[in-house]
């Protein structure tokens, strides 16, 4: 292969679910250069979102290009087609380099019993006692196990595949990055089961680069980590050094890495995952893309009068509708609809109360997570205002890209990687990633 686009070592996915706040963005970015940390941004921005909004991948393009031309930005950025099936993924080719590749929905169905049968045949490593390094107990598994295992995620792996292949017909190979996501499922894939998984994925000659597993725990749409944090840090130290394993095993692109998905404001786990990324040396992949949307309102709202307006707006028109909101995402969200303030109460709120209850400060008796997960989802409220919405972002640009560039470097990239025993900037012998 003469070309290969690698994945850096650590990048995050900064969503923007309106295409305004590239610049602020990057600047969070720069802001970590200037540090010595490098940060990759990878813009994306889910087949969904474009549906909603009523957007085309066109704009998720031009909006990063522009920022990157304004800004100087000269290092590396990427354009992720998020959460991409077979049926949605060409309108993306001609605008992504990065593609998400969602499989959750092939977990758990038959594969051909052929297949599986000669899987566990190739792989007869993967029975018995597996010592990966890293990982202070062996794990012990039965060809049985083995069987078990693939039967459940063959079938999905074999889809991505297929997908992967779909690309390369079109953009050649070695012109973008995969990655694929198993996070959107009903139970947690355990070290072993990533292992087997991996393995899979090696087989279909996948150059997957970052991988989303779910892990345990509840990973809420923009608020905080829901779960033990002991059985998290362990599940995602054991993770790394699955990933680390596989590389050297398969044959894996060795920018393999972990990719967590509604990564952002998962303030509590930042520090154990920080300190399995330095004991790895490992890469991480983390996607925070809701966060830039509520960074919006709450600028508005914070700049008062009729920015401050149209946030009570959004919200009134996001509890008028709060059932069809949710419904897409109540595998993430957990709210409270006793907890949610009633439109009228908000309408008499000022600047301050507003911006109290919506921004993740956990030290502040008026933050509301219930009335910050609703507005989370609420975008689609905003979508339906047209221009008007855009207008007002325009008009308090100051305001909202200064909330969008605190947030993302001040609560995200700065707890996760600068300053301190950081993850070293360059990757060295290998990468690893984390979604979710």
């Amino acid at each position: 292969m003469s070309r290969f686009l690698k994945l850096e070592k650590i990048s995050i996915g900064v969503g923007d679910r309106f295409a305004s706040q590239a610049k602020p963005q990057l600047r969070a970015c720069m802001m970590a250069a200037s540090q010595g940390v490098e940060v990759i941004p990878v813009w994306n921005k889910s087949n969904r979102e474009h549906i909603i909004i009523g957007s085309e991948p066109a704009a998720t393009r031009a909006a990063a290009d522009a920022a990157v031309a304004e800004l100087g930005w000269a290092r590396p950025y990427h354009i992720d087609a998020d959460h991409i099936r077979l049926e949605t993924v060409d309108r993306f080719v001609p605008f992504s380099d990065f593609y998400t590749i969602d499989v959750a929905d092939w977990i758990g169905k038959a594969a051909d019993p052929g297949a599986v049968t000669s899987f566990v045949k190739r792989h007869p490593e993967l029975a018995g006692q597996l010592s990966i390094p890293g990982i202070e107990q062996p794990f012990q598994t039965t060809p049985a196990d083995v069987e078990r295992i693939a039967g459940k995620y063959l079938l999905a792996v074999q889809e991505a595949g297929k997908i992967y292949r779909h690309i390369v017909k079109v953009k050649g190979e070695g012109a973008f990055i995969t990655e694929i996501s198993m996070d959107e499922t009903d139970t947690p894939q355990t070290p072993p089961e990533l292992l087997i998984i991996l393995a899979a994925i090696a087989d279909e000659k996948v150059p997957i680069q970052t991988i989303a597993p779910k892990f345990t725990g509840r990973f809420n749409k923009g608020v905080d980590y829901v779960g033990k944090m002991t059985q998290f840090e362990k599940e995602f130290n054991e993770d790394l050094a699955v990933i680390a394993f596989a590389v050297e095993q398969y044959g894996l692109p060795s920018t393999l890495k972990l990719s967590v998905h509604s990564g952002s404001d998962k303030f509590s786990i930042y520090a154990p995952m920080r300190r399995a990324l330095e004991r790895f040396d490992a890469g991480l992949h983390i996607k925070t893309a809701g966060t830039t949307w509520l960074e919006e309102v709450i600028g508005l709202a914070e700049a008062g009068g009729s920015g401050l307006a149209l946030a009570k707006e959004i919200y009134g028109g996001a509890l008028e509708h709060v059932e069809d909101l949710c419904a897409p995402y109540a595998t993430v969200i957990d709210i409270d609809r006793s907890r949610l303030p009633s439109a009228a109460a908000v309408r008499g709120w000022s600047s301050e109360q507003f911006v109290s209850a919506l921004r993740h400060d956990q030290g502040n008796k008026a933050f509301n997570p219930h009335l910050r997960q609703l507005l989370h989802v609420g975008y689609k409220i905003a979508a339906g205002m047209g221009r008007r919405y855009l207008d007002e972002l325009k008009s308090h640009e100051a305001v909202v890209s200064r909330n969008v560039t605190r947030n993302l470097y001040e609560r995200h990239l700065k707890p996760l990687f600068v300053g301190g025993g950081k993850p070293k900037p360059r990757e060295r012998t290998r990468q690893v990633a984390t979604t979710r």
